[in-house]
């Protein structure tokens, strides 16, 4: 073999070997790999504990809203019912004062 060809040839052999290395997965982890995971995993955990608080506080946020309905709705059926009733004493009072009228009135065509 003439020494160009070996020279190639061995050439070709390190290009091959330095090619299949380089698509080798490299099971070794650096610390800036090791710090990208864990900073992937904090960021994960904080994501996940905000979703639940934030379920949480919405749930506690809609509790809060229904006692507050419930209670304005209570509130608003009594004060209803007071009106009610404060209406059926105004009429009753209004209608007496008819009747006082009515008979002042037949009183004074009597006495004329």
């Amino acid at each position: 073999m003439k020494p160009a060809n070996i020279f190639y040839a061995v050439l070709a052999v390190a290009i091959v070997t330095a090619v299949l290395t380089g698509c080798q997965k490299q099971e070794q982890v650096g610390p800036a790999e090791q710090a990208g995971r864990k900073i992937d995993e904090v960021t994960q955990k904080a994501g996940a504990e905000l979703t639940q608080a934030a379920r949480d506080a919405n749930a506690k946020i809609q509790d809060a809203a229904k006692e507050t309905s419930d209670g304005i709705n209570k509130a608003t059926g009594e004060a209803s019912q007071k009106l009610n009733q404060a209406t059926e004493v105004a009429g009753r009072k209004i209608e007496q004062a008819g009747e006082k009228i009515q008979e002042s009135a037949r009183d004074a065509r009597e006495a004329k």
